[in-house]
């Protein structure tokens, strides 16, 4: 049925759009996929992303606070539909840099602060909120210590609070280092790789003239410094200054409180280094405890594989022999064998009956194979090196543009499953629509719900009205027609046809021993023991800032979970056709669908002890809603896999008995 689902008409006009996109696309840049050398004393403005918090999870505006702004005024970047999707503002910032130039600079001094800034200050600096930074797509990086162990963080805190004072302090002097690998062309010379365009290599004959610095370091030291009002009134932007031994004692440093003017330094330091431009990414990506990741990850495959391979065998012995019993005997036999044996065979006049909500099964079986191909899809191409963190957003954006397309598969799907549980094609326009707007329905209520939150809030989080009908624009022109093309394409293929007949009556399903959802929530077990370790590693990269870059194992983590569900599925399915339930198409699709659960449930313990700094409902409510949206598109996806593994297996099951 997998095969069925994707024509070959399907197929081209999928390829087509594809390629007509690509072109299109063909001016599109992405961010530090281009490598830029800088020549000696050339200015290199750093540009500054929203504040984050682990407290909060709430990003706000770099401007927002009173930090210094740039002579021209403050211009946004250029920015994908992930980085808007994610919360990302990045602006550019009066921070300059000189290639190879060590200095210490003034930067501006702010007006009295009034009330309001202290308050807003005061409630950043104990939120814990971060300023990021960025130069050439780097982000700044800072080492911390932290119970005697050395933590990397992407920026520095907007201030601090001392133990045992009421008192705050602004972070308002910062040192940089910047890691410079020097690069000595081979007569190629690469201009114009910033942000504002393509990348274009120009032939030099002169090889001095190709050589240049590659930024491949940016760490970053705050400081907080208390200055003389009067004599910083005296500079201008960009005036050298003092150099400072950081970190200073709380009585030289800059208090927040009304009335006081925050005067903002900085200083640069280059540093050559050995690392070229290719591996400048590797000091982010380093993760602690790394040999514990691959030891467990190894060792769930090994469990998992060898738990699948004994049910495996047990279900294949134990299913053969029955139909080996079967086939042996003569029709008088197997005539008075139907009288007398109980369990799947006595099913069969009744085991292809329409389910009940068949059309809501329709749909999120087509739903669940849109989500299932845009996931592995995406992890295949991350784990080719294609999305890597170095292109912000491009992992979430690659995600919604693969959804899309893949609205065809879905209404293909759908509609062909329907046309084959109905006899008819009547009704597949309402199946098509419901499919393209399902899922979609679901994370847009959910989206709008979190965004009147975030928009009271202020924060850069909330998606603008504007992105909202980008969104609904791509719905609209993108995935409702192709999912109506894919509908009418599952029209005009043959439908399966059941290998035996359904009675007229109902068969009485008989009482069971224990009520059919505890071995179906039970059924989510295996797959979710394939998932949990991956699972906390991707929530700490998206609530704890950090880096996730094991797409490799993610891949082999996903393979094996689709084996895993197939296979609890199938068992499950069997397991109930053996008391004589015939009713199997709602519970193949939720034995391995109820992996979800537990991802969700795991979320909770994830929020409760492991976000404990997470603070106030508006940070819980924002969390549940993403975790919602992430549990329903796994159930959804998970599902599909054991339902449609569960079919061939009844379809191959019954064709295999002749009964009259």
């Amino acid at each position: 049925m997998v095969l069925s689902f994707v024509p070959k008409g399907t197929c081209l006009a999928l390829f087509t759009y594809v390629v007509f996109l690509g072109h299109l696309c063909n001016g599109f840049y992405l961010p530090g996929s281009y490598m830029h050398t800088y020549s000696t004393g050339e200015n290199i403005f750093a540009k500054v992303n929203s504040l984050t918090s682990i407290e909060t999870e709430l990003p706000f505006s770099y401007y927002s606070l009173p930090y210094c702004t740039p002579s021209g005024g403050v211009k946004k970047s250029a920015e994908n539909l992930g980085e808007l999707l994610m919360g990302d503002q990045i602006d550019n910032s009066p921070y300059r840099f000189r290639m190879n130039v060590n200095e210490s600079v003034f930067l501006c001094t702010t007006h009295p602060l009034n009330e309001h800034e202290v308050k807003l200050l005061k409630q950043r600096t104990r939120d814990l909120y971060q300023v990021n930074m960025i130069l050439d797509n780097l982000p700044a990086m800072r080492y911390a210590n932290q119970n005697g162990m050395k933590i990397q963080w992407t920026g520095f805190p907007v201030g601090f609070s001392p133990l045992n004072t009421e008192d705050d302090y602004i972070i308002n002097h910062v040192k940089f280092r910047v890691y410079v690998h020097e690069y000595e062309g081979s007569g190629v010379q690469i201009i114009g790789t910033g942000e504002e365009g393509m990348g274009v290599i120009e032939t030099s004959d002169d090889k001095k003239n190709a050589a240049g610095y590659e930024i491949v370091g940016f760490e970053v030291f705050p400081c907080s410094v208390k200055y003389d009002p009067e004599k910083m009134a005296k500079l201008h932007q960009y005036d050298g200054v003092d150099p400072l031994n950081c970190p200073l004692p709380p009585e030289k440093s800059q208090i927040i409180r009304e009335q006081e003017k925050v005067s903002f330094t900085y200083e640069v330091e280059f540093v050559k280094s050995n690392t070229r431009w290719p591996s400048r990414w590797d000091a982010y990506l380093k993760m602690e405890g790394a040999r514990v990741h691959w030891f467990s990850i190894l060792n769930s495959l090994m469990v998992i594989f060898f738990l699948a391979g004994i049910v495996f065998v047990i279900f294949l012995r134990t299913v053969r022999r029955d139909l080996t019993r079967y086939e042996e005997l003569d029709k008088e036999a197997q005539a008075q064998m139907n009288e007398e044996l109980s369990g799947w065979k006595l099913v069969v006049g009744d085991v292809f009956r329409e389910p009940t909500n068949s059309k809501l099964l329709c749909v999120m079986i087509g739903n669940g194979l849109q989500i299932a191909g845009m996931a592995g899809v995406t992890i295949v191409f991350a784990a080719f090196g294609f999305m890597s963190p170095a292109s912000r957003g491009m992992l979430l954006t690659g995600m919604i543009i693969l959804y899309l397309l893949l609205g065809g598969v879905a209404g293909y799907a759908g509609v062909y499953l329907w046309r084959t549980i109905k006899g008819t094609s009547e009704g597949w326009r309402s199946v098509s629509w419901s499919i393209a707007f399902f899922f979609p329905g679901i994370v847009f209520s959910i989206l709008t719900v979190l965004n009147f939150i975030l928009w009271g809030s202020n924060s850069t989080g909330a998606i603008p009205i504007s992105l909202y009908f980008i969104l609904l624009s791509l719905l609209f022109c993108v995935s409702v027609p192709l999912t109506l093309l894919g509908g009418y394409l599952g029209t005009r293929a043959e439908p399966i046809q059941f290998p035996v007949r359904t009675n007229q009556i109902a068969r009485e399903i008989p009482a069971q021993k224990y009520p059919s959802w505890l071995l179906i929530v039970g059924a989510g077990t295996l797959p979710f023991g394939t998932l949990f370790i991956e699972l906390f590693f991707i929530l700490s990269s998206i609530w704890l800032g950090r880096f996730y870059y094991v797409f490799g194992f993610l891949l082999v983590v996903l393979m094996l979970l689709v084996v895993v569900c197939a296979e609890v599925s199938v068992v499950l399915t069997y397991m109930h056709l053996c008391v004589e339930d015939w009713q199997w198409w709602w519970k193949a699709f939720f034995a391995s669908g109820s992996v979800s659960v537990y991802v969700f449930l795991y979320s909770m313990k994830y929020l409760v002890f492991d976000l404990q700094s997470l603070s106030g409902p508006v940070s819980a409510i924002l969390y549940l809603g993403y975790a919602l949206i992430s549990a329903i598109a796994i159930m959804l996806s998970t599902g599909t896999i054991g339902f449609i593994t569960s079919f061939y297996f009844v379809h191959y099951l019954f064709s295999s008995v002749k009964i009259d």
